[in-house]
């Protein structure tokens, strides 16, 4: 297997890098490369911009509107992404419900909802959690009733990433409660965020922020023609649709820049007298991390080139999930070790020595503890892998 890039794959990350540096608006690179929270409206502005060059969705097929890069292009293009400190494709319309849609959905559902998800008029959000179901998803108490042509919802979710901004949820509800195995008996919905009885209440974190938000469901009405896919077989649709999620969580171009940005950092500390970078103990824990980034990307490109020949992402992609978010947290560590007793501010108070940037690397640090709990903890993780790859 030949993992390195040939002449033409080298020619398209220059252009995909130029092209990025040219349109890419600073104001939100700065957010993104100093950790500062994104608004609805720079998401929705840089997805047009996507849009607007036909890039924003390049795993779609192409008649709704994906290009005909090949599973490496669309790897080297995500990667640029990252370094460049673009913000990241908002996944749960294009990279969830999408793949989701072109699997399960209705011509119907495909022409109602692809093209508004492409062109960044609906933003979408995930109703997957609820305060009991984790890790243990199958385990879900959202109701949906039949009643005619509607569902009636009734439940809460909770941890719904950007609910505060969403314009629909894609939802995995319980229509069946009467099965032996707590995975039959579970729906697919698709429901606008605008309906009444929905109620979105903020869970601000420890740093303030708000990125999480608890959902509440009551009495609310449906289409039926919003179910995809069979009705109490969602959970097939979960499956397809966590193994799209945990193929991105890997995050390889993000955790490079990150990389190269606490290379700075250390390079301008000093610990005994020499520069951070020159200690051997902290010399060794950066080194341990950038060998497991560079053994990722190369497990990451085998992936790849079995995905070439048409086959999904099966139960061993977990590997990436598991290793890209540790591997996160630790580049997260090594910086709050790196810029030390200035870690402790979560915000910059102009009465204390404390820059900015400086000041958001703690509130990073805390939210980058949630990378090995969320699609799925890593414990669930090595559970799928022993089990579905190794038959233990």
């Amino acid at each position: 297997m030949d993992l390195n890039y040939s002449a033409e794959e080298t020619a398209f990350r220059d252009g995909v890098r130029a092209w990025i540096e040219a349109n890419l608006p600073d104001d939100i690179r700065q957010k993104v490369v100093t950790y500062q929270d994104l608004s609805k409206d720079d998401y929705t502005r840089w997805h047009k911009i996507l849009a607007d060059k036909g890039w924003v969705a390049p795993e779609w097929p192409q008649e709704w509107g994906g290009t005909d890069w090949t599973i490496v292009q669309r790897y080297i293009f995500e990667e640029e992404m990252g370094a460049a400190g673009c913000p990241g494709r908002m996944p749960f319309g294009l990279s969830m419900c999408a793949p989701v849609l072109f699997r399960f959905g209705t011509e119907a559902q495909k022409n109602t909802y692809l093209p508004r998800i492409y062109n960044g008029d609906d933003f979408w959000c995930q109703g997957y959690s609820e305060p009991e179901s984790g890790s243990d998803l199958a385990s879900l108490k959202t109701s949906a009733v039949r009643q005619g042509d509607e569902y009636v919802v009734n439940g809460q979710k909770i941890w719904t990433t950007l609910a505060q901004y969403a314009d629909w949820i894609f939802c995995l509800v319980r229509t069946d409660f009467q099965t032996q195995k707590k995975q039959h008996g579970i729906s697919f919905l698709l429901i606008d965020m605008k309906t009444p009885g929905i109620t979105v209440r903020p869970l601000v974190l420890m740093d303030g922020g708000h990125e999480v938000n608890e959902v509440f469901f009551d009495n609310v009405r449906v289409p039926a023609e919003n179910l995809v896919h069979e009705e109490g077989d969602g959970w097939t649709v979960a499956k397809y649709l966590l193994g799209h999620e945990r193929l991105n969580t890997g995050s390889i171009g993000t955790s490079k820049r990150e990389l190269a940005r606490l290379k700075a950092v250390a390079a301008g500390q000093t610990r005994h007298g020499r520069p951070l970078l020159e200690d051997p103990r902290f010399a060794d824990r950066l080194a341990r991390v950038e060998v497991e980034l560079m053994a990722l990307e190369i497990t990451n490109l085998r992936f790849l080139d079995q995905m070439r020949g048409g086959r999904d992402p099966g139960a061993e992609v977990s590997l990436l999930k598991i290793r890209g978010t540790e591997i996160q947290q630790a580049l997260t560590e090594l910086m709050m070790d790196a810029v030390g007793p200035f870690s402790q501010a979560f915000q910059a108070l102009e009465a204390q020595n404390f820059d900015a940037d400086t000041a958001r690397i703690a509130p990073r640090y805390c939210n980058y503890r949630k990378t090995t709990i969320y699609a799925g903890s890593n414990e669930i993780q090595r559970n799928i892998i022993a089990k579905m790859s190794l038959g233990l």
